[in-house]
């Protein structure tokens, strides 16, 4: 089941003091569910215009879009591999918003195998959607962000990118691509006043692991020092700190938020 941010804790930040994205556009890629979703409730209940995406399941994202406290939100078609589709919906994003304060790469996919079962195009797809759809909407984005000489990137890796895992060669590297991408990216343009940051999850309760066995989560509890899997709002947490100038220092960094699963 996908853990979501509940209407309590929405309540708080709203009608607290955490505003930290008050007037702030940001675009949160694959976000009609799981991690995505819960990043956009976070930022959107600390005031965000949030523009949130699907490429498959429209249904989903109206969902989340219907829950989003506050308004200016924009609902968007995007498919992250299709460079025609990025420059689509970074022309909406400029019609809508005028500019764009922050950018979360969160949409992926998995093709699991063993190498000598995996098949090419399962290998291509992945590393297509996961580390060149970060290029292609990073490229996007930064282009609007430097010109307002302001912004924050974060990018969702995994800590599968960071210690590898067996059946999982075509996601390991395309997370462990995009840590290489972020850096690199974040040479480019700190002097524009861009930051770009990634974040390792560990094993989060959503969908994707909703499908794991009794034997294979204890397994994986096994690993993890603080012995229980995270949840999505662990993740926006970071997210949102890292989109935040409460983060104004700290660029070109790998935030790992994995119970300790790996150190």
């Amino acid at each position: 089941m996908t853990a979501s941010v509940s209407s309590s804790a929405l309540a708080a930040l709203t009608n607290g003091s955490a505003s930290r994205f008050t007037g702030k556009s940001v675009l949160v890629t694959g976000s009609s569910r799981g991690i995505g979703a819960g990043i956009a409730r976070r930022l959107a209940a600390e005031g965000a215009r949030v523009a949130i995406t699907y490429s498959s399941h429209p249904e989903g994202a109206d969902r989340v879009l219907a829950e989003l406290p506050g308004s200016g939100h924009i609902r968007l078609h995007l498919n992250v591999a299709d460079e025609g589709s990025v420059q689509a919906a970074f022309e909406e994003i400029s019609k809508s918003y005028g500019t764009l304060d922050g950018l979360v790469n969160n949409a992926g996919i998995t093709r699991d195998q063993l190498i000598l079962r995996m098949k090419t195009d399962d290998f291509q797809s992945v590393i297509d959607t996961n580390l060149k759809g970060t290029f292609l909407c990073m490229r996007a984005a930064v282009k609007m962000m430097i010109k307002a000489r302001t912004g924050s990137i974060v990018n969702i890796t995994s800590v599968v990118g960071e210690m590898g895992n067996a059946g999982q060669c075509n996601y390991a590297a395309s997370k462990a691509g995009v840590e290489g991408l972020s850096k690199s990216i974040a040479q480019e343009v700190a002097s524009r006043g861009v930051r770009v940051n990634c974040i390792a999850p560990g094993f989060v309760v959503t969908d994707m692991t909703g499908v794991l066995n009794d034997q294979q989560k204890e397994a994986i509890l096994g690993k993890i020092p603080l012995a229980s899997l995270g949840d999505v709002e662990d993740i926006a947490a970071a997210a949102a700190f890292l989109l935040s100038a409460d983060s104004k220092y700290i660029t070109g960094h790998t935030l790992s938020v994995n119970g300790g699963m790996y150190m």
